[in-house]
């Protein structure tokens, strides 16, 4: 198979992935549209059809092919706190707790730390 032959098929299985998974996703989010009030469940934020596309389905079990039709691991937000979830997902999985606050895994360090005792030298 030539690289240009081997490119094509690439590039076939990924728009077929992308399409099924283009699919998936309208099937559960017209699903869950259905039972589910237009209301972001974190900040109570209200949709319309005219800012609809702001809202999104949220996995609760992060898994994106659990789709029951009951919507039970589903749960409508906006898409900010769609993406402050995923943020708190990602820094438990890098082993912070959700107590622990951008502060506390701040950079420790100081750029003046040693400015006092330059400063002592050149006087």
């Amino acid at each position: 198979m030539s690289s240009e032959q081997s490119k094509e098929k690439l590039d076939r299985i990924v728009a077929q992935a992308r399409r099924d998974r283009e699919q998936r996703e309208k099937g559960y989010r017209e699903q869950a549209l259905k039972l589910y009030p237009w209301v972001c469940g974190r900040c109570a934020r209200e949709f319309t059809r005219e800012n609809l596309r702001e809202l999104t389905v949220h996995h609760r079990d992060h898994d994106h092919d659990n789709n029951p039709p009951d919507g039970s691991n589903w749960e409508l937000l906006c898409i900010y706190c769609h993406d402050n979830e995923h943020s708190r997902h990602l820094d438990a999985d890098a082993g912070y707790s959700s107590a622990e606050t951008a502060a506390n895994r701040a950079s420790t360090y100081q750029p003046f730390g040693e400015l006092a005792d330059l400063l002592k030298q050149k006087k």
